[in-house]
């Protein structure tokens, strides 16, 4: 049996590690042909030995002379690109009296100018293929972060992009929606700037917060990707998914 995305191709970015990583392997699985962008060499390096049919690239997403050369790079290689998923990002917790310029500039170059300057390169080849671009936000891009306000506000950015672009391509044929996981223990949140002695207690708040009373899994995350970008799901375009274990409905 054909599997569901044979013969396309895939762009994932911030694909070296947590839900990124299981994003690229679970379209890969689906039978895809699958880059993955990673910004620092080490962790590209590092990936590549994980996964080695997966095709790296090295690009970081706030830097669009780098973006531009790795979708041109991909674009080149494969022939066409049928499915953008933007999920590299930062997020860094400080709360107001502690946030820096170097700091909210970091995560809105990242979360807000990343996902554009990436939606942006790719847009000739997705035109081409009538392709789809979901793009990963977080349940606080709807719901307040006290300690998380600016990345906060990057989510929300993001998911008024999807609409935005889901209105303004879709005479191309091109769909975009976003997938707004709730908390899920992956390396990112460990480098969040919570001190690590207090990590638990902040893992345990936002447990509280979710009705099924759990964190999700990266894997879980990477599923609901893999069937928005479904060649099958035609009519699905604007959309928030959370995914968060009913948190958005706290």
């Amino acid at each position: 049996m054909a599997k569901a995305f044979e013969g396309k191709v895939v762009l994932v970015t911030g694909a070296n590690s947590g839900i990124g990583e299981a994003i690229a392997v679970a379209f890969q699985e689906a039978g895809a042909t699958v880059f993955g962008i990673a910004r620092r060499q080490e962790a590209l390096d590092e990936a590549r030995v994980r996964h080695p049919d997966i095709r790296w690239l090295r690009a970081d997403v706030a830097n669009s002379k780098d973006v531009s050369a790795a979708v041109a790079s991909a674009v080149s290689e494969a022939g066409r690109l049928d499915v953008v998923v933007n999920n590299a990002g930062v997020f860094r917790f400080a709360p107001l009296d502690q946030s820096t310029e170097e700091l909210v500039r970091r995560q809105f170059e990242a979360n807000v100018y990343g996902t554009t300057f990436v939606a942006q390169a790719a847009l000739p080849a997705l035109r081409a293929s009538r392709g789809t671009i979901v793009n990963i936000s977080s349940a606080a891009g709807h719901k307040p972060v006290p300690g998380g306000a600016h990345y906060a506000a990057t989510k929300a950015a993001v998911e008024s992009l999807t609409r935005s672009w889901a209105l303004e391509l879709a005479p191309h044929g091109i769909r975009v929606n976003a997938v707004a996981p709730g908390p899920v223990d992956t390396p990112g949140f460990d480098k969040s700037g919570i001190p690590p002695a207090a990590l638990p207690t902040v893992k345990e708040a936002f447990v509280k917060q979710v009705p099924l009373g759990r964190m999700g899994s990266s894997e879980e995350v990477a599923r609901w990707v893999v069937a928005i970008a479904d060649p099958s799901t035609t009519w699905l375009t604007g959309q928030i998914l959370s995914i968060d274990g009913g948190m958005s409905l706290t």
